[in-house]
């Protein structure tokens, strides 16, 4: 064995090392443990990732191969990430001890178990029981972790927890059908989780609580880095800015235009233009039967897979498919309004991805017949499944595996306005790019609040819009912003940042992403305008992005120049997420 596979099977240790990820991954290793969260599990895993990331520093002057470099180098970056993740301080402490993680926690890898694992229902019914039953013993060891949690992530634990019961009396519902033999066994785990999980929520209520989330420029200086993104604070800062000018004034033009084309008044807002038309272009729902919605996607998405093979615009690898179901409660906490699950990256057969919508009768407003179409292009085809579900046919380990946040929401944000290029809508183009413009004004506003939550630096919400920041929670600052910049519900806007305050440095991969792969995309096709058509650029362009597999878009770009053999130029570009 070479010291390469020495070094990528220490990767997949470390990976398979949390139980959760042996079956995100599709890994049938611990499938009927819990991870364990007390901080001695937390500083083993700290300290074998520091290994690793030591084992990999070593072996890269070594190596001559490009992509061993290359994936080692990303070996390195998600030893780094491990790391920072357990090193991360807040408040003077481990920020471990402050955040109550156990809905999540319990939850996520059950559902696994039940969504996409292909196993028999009685292996998978085994597992689940097992899980169960560690539940009050988990709960214990989290317990004895905590130590002044946040209050806010306190609350988003709780009310995580308060959708289990539902879950838990579908995984029993299922047990009743199935037959299966250890159902008493399982009915009795489930009331001792539950009572457990009451338990916990008393005693996590009673604990003192802090409501100061932000760990300070240098934590969020090496979050970025960590996540292979070569910019500044303050120059993502500036592209969050310039990205609000351009889009505004990209909303004000197309507001204009439609206001006239709809024999509406000339000063009707871009708020009240937006109700206009999702009120047009509703989708008919009948006696809260959301299922008519779903229907919906189902219907679009498979429209969406033809306009793409029709027109050869990305390749669609065999052995991928997607499901779209509605979230379930427990989840609905952390998906405001939709998200995608990707295929297990290291099981064989069919790569299957879940998109899940959030529905309810408050954001029904949302999933339009001009809404539907480009929620699909972001999660389906050509979108997040596609680019995941061929990541996921990757020869290598490192790029089935990495997480690359930017280079997922960078491509998928690219899209939205490359498939209305395309004449995706047709006559309705202007209507979808205006509401598709409203709705990504968001990711300007992630930027802001993301830098603003982790360093604490209320300058960084400064990003053009005219809202006074002067509150004493963060949350209510942010709240005030997002919902300047997106119209958001107050509801829908403090579910987006319950994401925002925890998954620190992934809200501002969207723009982020969305600029690095624009500018990646103008460079390759500076770089190859004397050897190829436009329609052979974007088809090479999405051909490289795609099967090359997951890594941050700075790494991204090394691969194209490698493809090419000549280093890929950069222009200075001042625009973004505007082809």
């Amino acid at each position: 064995m070479t010291d390469y596979q020495n070094l990528e099977n220490a990767y997949l240790t470390l990976l398979k090392s949390d139980p959760n990820t042996c079956i995100e991954l599709g890994v049938e290793e611990k499938l009927g443990e819990l991870p364990d969260p007390s901080m001695e599990a937390c500083l083993a895993e700290q300290k074998a990732a520091e290994a690793l990331l030591a084992q990999a520093n070593a072996l890269y002057p070594t190596l001559t191969d490009f992509h061993q470099q290359l994936d080692t180098e990303l070996i390195a970056l998600a030893a780094r990430q491990i790391v920072l993740g357990n090193a991360l301080a807040l408040n003077g402490r481990p920020q471990l001890t402050q955040l109550p993680d156990a809905g999540d926690t319990i939850s996520i890898g059950i559902f696994f178990l039940v969504t996409i694992d292909p196993r028999e229902p009685a292996a998978r019914l085994d597992n689940i029981l097992s899980r169960l039953q560690q539940v009050p013993d988990f709960l214990q060891k989290l317990l004895a972790r905590l130590d002044t949690p946040v209050a806010r992530w306190v609350d988003i634990d709780c009310e995580t927890i308060d959708g289990l019961p539902e879950f838990f009396a579908s995984i029993r519902s299922w047990a009743e059908v199935e037959d299966y033999a250890s159902l008493p066994q399982l009915q009795d785990a489930i009331a001792a989780a539950e009572e457990a999980l009451q338990q916990y929520q008393q005693q996590l209520r009673a604990m003192p609580t802090t409501t100061q989330i932000h760990i300070g420029r240098e934590a969020a200086e090496s979050i970025v880095a960590a996540n292979g993104v070569e910019l500044s604070l303050d120059e993502i800062h500036g592209i969050a800015r310039d990205f609000v000018a351009r889009t505004r004034a990209e909303i004000e033009a197309l507001r204009q235009k439609l206001v006239a084309k709809y024999g509406l008044a000339a000063d009707t807002s871009a708020a009240d233009l937006q109700q206009h038309l999702a009120q047009a272009h509703a989708v008919k729902v009948t006696d809260d039967d959301f299922q008519q919605v779903i229907t919906r996607y189902e219907s679009v998405a498979g429209e969406l897979e033809t306009f793409v093979r029709e027109r050869d615009l990305f390749p669609l690898p065999d052995g991928q498919a997607m499901k779209i179901m509605q979230t379930p409660g427990f989840m609905a906490p952390m998906i405001p309004a939709g998200a995608m699950m990707p295929p297990p990256a290291l099981r064989g057969g069919t790569r299957t991805s879940i998109v899940y919508l959030t529905l309810s009768r408050e954001l029904l407003a949302e999933h339009t017949e001009l809404g539907i179409p480009l929620m699909m292009v972001h999660e389906g085809i050509p979108g997040h499944h596609l680019q995941l579900s061929t990541a996921a046919m990757h020869p290598s380990i490192v790029r089935r595996t990495f997480s690359a946040n930017e280079h997922a929401e960078g491509w998928t944000t690219m899209l939205e306005d490359y498939m209305l290029d395309q004449g995706l809508m047709g006559e309705l183009t202007d209507e979808a790019r205006f509401v598709t413009k409203l709705d990504l004004s968001r990711i300007g506003a992630r930027v802001a609040i993301d830098l603003f939550f982790m360093t604490g630096e209320r300058d960084y919400l400064d990003i053009g819009y005219d809202v006074t920041f002067d509150g004493d929670d963060p949350f209510e600052d942010a709240a005030r912003l997002l919902i300047a910049a997106t119209g958001f519900t107050p509801g829908r806007a403090q579910s987006e940042l319950n994401w925002y305050s925890q998954e620190r440095g992934y809200p501002l991969s969207y723009l982020v992403g969305n600029r690095l792969v624009w500018d990646l995309k103008r460079d390759f096709q500076r770089a190859t305008a004397d050897t190829l058509s436009a329609p052979e650029q974007d088809r090479e362009f999405h051909r490289i992005y795609l099967q090359s597999g997951n890594m941050p878009v700075a790494k991204l770009r090394s691969v194209f120049a490698h493809k090419l053999g000549k280093p890929l130029q950069q222009a200075n570009v001042n625009t973004t997420a505007t082809p």
